[in-house]
């Protein structure tokens, strides 16, 4: 039987480098791994930890309790920040509403941060409601203010079929959801201007959103304790 020669050192340094270099790659859809690899843009709010989320389905507060009211002229206008932390704080109707919104347009949205160049973006709901004949709108006259810095629509998503014309017949709605960039920061004050309508009142809302993520805490504690 003939024998193979027995590799050299040289190569046997090589082979253990090709090896360690493998065990430090990342796996499929980790960070840094194929799946960040891919430039996939996610939702700012994805890396809230497992231990800093609340559970969803304990809320108790309503739609228009985290939303930014604004009156225009023949238009009312209504805004909310989509991320976890703050809709999981809303009834589990509202909520489950909310997130299968979100994730009926993911395909939409992820395309859009992608055109834009986004690897994290903040997603808004936005509507217009009309109140007088033949109101009209202007969907990207439509500014945060955050941390110093004011933040404008860099997309949008449309959610009903007339939403393009920017007209609305008395008690008509017209909604879309508004991508921005990700440094956009719900968590922190904020002020929301719609053409010449301004609301700051999100340091208020904010409070009552920190009341009831408290409460939703206790509530899932007595729940498993109740198990």
């Amino acid at each position: 039987m003939r024998h193979r020669p027995a590799p050299t050192r040289p190569a046997l340094l090589a082979l253990a480098f090709l090896l360690a270099l493998g065990c430090r790659t990342a796996p499929r859809g980790a960070p840094g791994g194929e799946g960040a690899a891919a430039g996939q843009p996610v939702p700012a709010d994805s890396g809230v930890g497992a231990r800093t989320l609340i559970p969803g389905g304990f809320g108790t507060l309503r739609q228009d309790d985290v939303a930014l009211h604004l009156q225009l002229e023949g238009v009312q206008v209504k805004a909310i920040p989509l991320d976890e932390s703050i809709i999981r704080t809303l009834s589990p109707d509202s909520y489950r509403a909310l997130r299968d919104l979100k994730e009926s347009r993911r395909a939409a949205v992820a395309s859009s941060a992608r055109r834009n160049g986004l690897t994290r973006y903040n997603l808004w709901y936005v509507s217009y409601f009309g109140v007088a004949p033949e109101a009209r709108f202007s969907p990207m006259e439509f500014i945060v203010t955050n941390s110093g810095r004011d933040f404008r629509p860099l997309d949008l998503v449309p959610l009903s079929s007339g939403f393009g014309e920017q007209r609305l017949k008395v008690r008509e709605t017209q909604a879309a959801l508004y991508i921005f960039d990700g440094e956009l920061d719900a968590s922190q004050p904020l002020t929301v201007r719609a053409e010449t309508a301004r609301n700051d009142e999100w340091r208020n809302i904010l409070q009552r959103i920190e009341r009831e993520r408290a409460l939703i805490r206790s509530r899932a504690t007595e729940n498993r304790s109740g198990r």
